[in-house]
């Protein structure tokens, strides 16, 4: 299938924004991460941090052909579309620090960026800077991290046991998130303190990720976005072609396009998926 029918196919937007999909790690949902994408056309993509778990793959994470694959996608896009795609630095990638900043062609690598969308600016952060704990208590949020890495070993296990009684997903993590009052406490103080970022930074709205909640809401006449992620909530933050701005949940929008789609047009999704994966593991093999 050519170019122009493939584009065809997919949906067209202005802006896409994907956050904490943490590569390396057992719990990314990096397939689901390519197969939105995959869907999608866009002016510019927005990858605001942690997309690499750095920290997961020093200790214990694994680099899997999957994760090879959502690159391999990144650079089909650079070399046969005007995609601008932006790199921003999060906590868990880290060790971009080295390179910080960079820019080749369409694609860059930053810490921040100010996104114009329909007359109004945005600033666009991970927000990792805005987390005391991340910044001067390292060492605590690795900790926490270790805890936050079991509890999503246990919703996985839990998960499966959910999926062979017929039962939809349910997230572990999440609910502990919402029960812990200084957790939902610490969410809001966070959302707060970006939204003043924006006023300082003479900006109409934020977009963040870091705290795996998605969001779309006007906090003290800043409008704050949030990208959420790609372990839990596998969610993205869309423009339209309008300037509309809306999260998209993967699971919402599968069956929305499912409904949709042509049953020609599902096999050749997958038939492409399969031969990219085939692709990289023959590179493996080469020596």
């Amino acid at each position: 299938m050519d170019l122009c029918k493939t584009l065809a196919l997919k949906t067209q937007v202005k802006t896409i924004v994907l956050s904490d999909i943490h590569l390396g790690i057992r719990n990314s949902h990096v397939r689901e991460a390519v197969h939105f994408l995959r869907h999608h056309s866009c002016e510019t993509l927005i990858l605001n941090g942690d997309i690499v778990d750095g920290w997961q793959l020093r200790k214990s994470g694994k680099w899997k052909k999957k994760h090879t694959a959502f690159f391999k996608l990144l650079m089909k896009w650079l070399s046969s579309t005007e995609t601008r795609i932006i790199y921003l630095r999060g906590n868990h990638d880290d060790f971009l620090d080295e390179v910080l900043p960079l820019e080749i062609g369409n694609f860059s690598i930053r810490r921040t960026f100010q996104l114009n969308s329909s007359g109004k600016k945005y600033f666009v952060v991970h927000g990792d800077i805005f987390d005391t704990v991340t910044t001067r208590l390292k060492w605590i949020a690795k900790l926490g991290d270790t805890g936050y890495t079991w509890l999503l070993w246990l919703n996985r296990h839990y998960n499966q046991y959910r999926r062979s009684r017929g039962l939809p997903y349910y997230s572990l993590s999440q609910v502990v998130k919402h029960k812990v009052k200084k957790a939902v406490s610490f969410i809001s103080d966070y959302e707060r303190e970006l939204c003043a970022v924006a006023t300082a930074e003479k900006c109409d709205g934020v977009i963040c990720g870091h705290i795996h909640q998605p969001a779309d809401k006007v906090i003290d006449g800043i409008h704050y976005l949030n990208s959420g992620d790609w372990v839990e909530t596998l969610s993205a933050l869309v423009e339209d072609m309008e300037g509309k701005w809306s999260v998209v949940h993967y699971q919402d929008w599968l069956q929305v396009h499912q409904m949709h789609q042509r049953p020609e047009d599902a096999d050749h999704g997958q038939d492409e998926f399969d031969e990219m994966m085939q692709t990289i593991y023959a590179s493996q093999l080469q020596p």
